[in-house]
This record gives structure tokens, sequence and C-alpha cells, in this order.
């Protein structure tokens, strides 16, 4: 349940903003983007680096298995089905 209620202040700037014109949404939109972008904490190079390591050699390590996985059941469709 929210605290708001339908008379009071909160509610009634809420529903004055709702009433705004596609432009005026739009710069309130752009507005609040702005200062969530203002929050943001970007990582350091050495954390980019890391992140980064980390990611590729993930992705190799699956790579390697779905490769293997592959093979395996390839080879073992081939034997099922007598082939050469």
């Amino acid at each position: 349940m929210t605290d708001t209620q339908p008379g009071s202040a909160s509610g009634a700037a809420a529903a004055t903003r709702r009433r705004g014109g596609p432009l005026a949404r739009l710069l309130v939109f752009l507005r609040e983007v702005v200062g969530e972008l203002k929050k943001v904490v970007y990582p350091t190079r050495d954390e980019l680096v890391t992140y980064t390591s980390v990611v590729l050699v993930f992705v190799a390590v699956v790579m390697t298995y779905v490769s293997l996985l592959d093979l395996g059941f390839g080879r073992l469709v081939l034997w099922a089905l007598g082939g050469s």
C-alpha cells in the first residue's frame, strides 16, 4: 500500500505531472535520465581489464565445453546410425 492519499499534496503533484503534454513529459523523463546518469560509478581501468579478462576466460571455457559435447554427441549419433 502507498502512503499517498488521493487528496494529498504529493498525489496532486503527480497528477499534475501526468497531465502535462508529450513535450513536458519528455523533458521530465530526460531530466530524470540525466539525474540517474550522474549517480553512475564507472569502473577504473584496472577493474575494467579484470572484468574483461574474467568474461573472456569464462566464454572460452563454456565454448570448449559446448564444442566437446557437440563432438561427443555427433560421434554417438554416427555410431548409433552405423555411419563411418
